[in-house]
C-alpha cells in the first residue's frame, strides 16, 4: 500500500540540505561554541553563520534572532519574556484562534497576576484591526495574533494588526510557524516586535526554532543560566539544529514562490474533489488568496473526525483534526469553536495539508479514499 502524507502542517519531511547540514555538523563540529579554543571557535563560526542566514531570510539583524527549541518555546518566550520585563502595563491580548502554545502561555500569565483578553475572530477566522482595537486597553502590554492558522489556514493581515496594536502603545507578536515555511515572512515589513518560527514546518529538523525580537523590545530570558544568545536564552547552543534550520529555511525560501503557486493549484483541485461530496463544507477563508497555500480544512457533516481519520489511516492517508500538539486529547481544536462552530460541528472537521512534494495523483487517490470512507461511515 502506497502511503499518502497530507499532514504537512503537523510536520514536514527533512530536506536533503538540512540533513547534510546536521550530519556534517554532528560528525565534524562537536565543540561548545562558547569555548575559546579552536574547537569552540569552529562551532561558534557555524552558529554565527546559521544566525546570519536566518536573519537575512527574515529581513532582520542577526542580533535580533534568538535560537530556540522550536515554535512552542518561541511563543512562550515571546509572551513571558515581554511580561517579565513589563512595567505598569499588565494586560495581554491574544486572538481567539491562537495555537495552544500561545493560549497556554497566556493562561500561565493570568495565573501569575496578569489580565488576559481575547480578540474575537469572524466565521472564517479573520481578526480585524477593528476587533483588535475594540478589545485593547490602556494597560495592554502585548497583542499576539497568529500569521497563518495551523488548523484552517486563514492568513491574517499582520502589518495592519501590528499598526493597530502600536497605535494603542502595545507591543505585537505573531506566531509565524505555519507561514514561514510557505510565505515570505519579512520582519521589517510585518511591523511585528516579536515573531516565532520553527524549523520542522519548513523541512528542517525538529527541536529547532527561533524568536525574532526587534531591537529595543523590553525582554527578559525565559530560560536563565548562561549568557548564550546574548543573554536572552541560557543553555549550550544546539549548533547542529541551528545549522539544519538555516539550511532548510534557505532551501525553502529559494523555491517558495514556485512551491506556493503549485500547492495552491493542487489544493484548489483537491478541495473541489472533497467538496463535491454531500455534506462537506469548507472551513476557514473562502478567498483562496487569503488562505495558506497548502491548507484544505473541511467539515464532514455527521461524521466524527476521529472516526474518519482512522478510516483514512487504514488506507494509507495521513491527515489530522487540528493541532498535533493537542491531537491526543480527543477534543475539538479550540480555534474551530472560535469560528462559531458547536463542539459537535468542530468534531466533524478534518485538516489535509499539502507539501511541496505532494503529487496530483496522490490527491486523486486520497479523494477517492475520502469519499468511500465518508459513505461507509454514514451508512454504518
Amino acid at each position: 500500500m502506497k502511503r499518502i502524507y497530507l499532514d504537512h502542517a503537523a510536520t514536514t519531511p527533512l530536506c536533503k540540505e538540512a540533513f547534510c547540514a546536521v550530519t556534517d555538523c554532528l560528525s565534524g563540529c562537536f565543540g561548545n561554541p562558547d569555548s575559546v579554543h579552536s574547537f569552540g571557535r569552529e562551532a561558534e563560526k557555524v552558529l554565527r553563520g546559521a544566525r546570519d542566514r536566518v536573519a537575512e531570510l527574515m529581513g532582520a539583524d542577526p542580533s535580533e534572532i534568538v535560537f530556540t527549541s522550536g515554535g512552542t518555546e518561541a511563543d512562550n518566550a515571546a509572551l513571558k519574556g515581554v511580561a517579565a520585563a513589563a512595567g505598569k502595563r499588565r494586560h495581554i491580548l491574544i486572538s481567539a484562534v491562537e495555537h495552544p502554545a500561545v493560549y497556554a502561555a497566556a493562561e500561565q500569565l493570568r495565573e501569575a497576576g496578569f489580565s488576559v483578553g481575547v480578540i474575537p475572530a469572524d466565521g472564517e477566522g479573520f481578526v480585524t484591526p477593528e476587533a483588535l482595537l475594540g478589545a485593547i486597553r490602556e494597560d495592554t502590554l502585548l497583542v499576539s495574533v497568529m500569521w497563518a492558522n495551523n488548523v484552517f489556514g486563514t492568513l491574517e493581515d499582520i502589518p495592519e494588526l501590528a499598526r493597530a496594536a502600536h497605535s494603542a502603545g502595545a507591543l505585537f507578536h505573531t506566531d509565524a510557524v505555519q507561514a514561514a515555511g510557505a510565505l515570505e515572512v519579512d520582519a521589517g515589513a510585518s511591523g511585528a516586535d516579536l515573531i516565532s518560527v520553527s524549523a520542522h514546518k519548513m523541512y528542517g529538523p525538529k527541536g529547532a526554532g527561533a524568536l525574532y525580537v526587534r531591537r529595543g523590545t523590553p525582554f527578559l530570558p525565559l530560560i536563565a543560566g548562561g549568557e548564550q544568545e546574548r543573554g536572552l536564552r541560557g543553555g549550550t547552543s544546539a549548533v547542529h539544529s541551528a545549522a539544519g534550520f538555516a539550511a532548510a529555511f534557505a532551501a525553502t525560501r529559494g523555491s517558495a514562490a514556485e512551491d506556493a503557486a503549485r500547492m495552491r493549484e493542487l489544493r484548489d483541485f483537491f478541495l473541489g474533489e472533497l467538496l463535491s461530496e454531500d455534506g462537506v463544507t469548507l472551513v476557514g477563508a473562502s478567498d483562496m488568496s487569503r488562505r495558506h497555500p497548502g491548507n484544505a480544512c473541511v467539515r464532514v457533516e455527521g461524521v466524527r473526525a476521529g472516526q474518519l481519520l482512522a478510516a483514512l489511516d487504514l488506507e494509507g492517508v495521513a491527515a489530522s483534526a487540528g493541532s498535533a500538539c493537542s491531537a491526543r486529547l480527543a477534543l475539538p481544536d479550540r480555534s474551530l469553536t472560535a469560528l462559531g462552530l458547536t463542539e459537535t460541528q468542530a468534531d466533524e472537521c478534518v485538516r489535509f495539508s499539502l507539501g511541496r512534494e505532494t503529487q496530483k495523483e496522490e490527491l486523486v487517490r486520497a479523494a477517492e479514499i475520502f469519499r468511500a470512507a465518508v459513505r461507509r461511515i454514514r451508512k454504518a
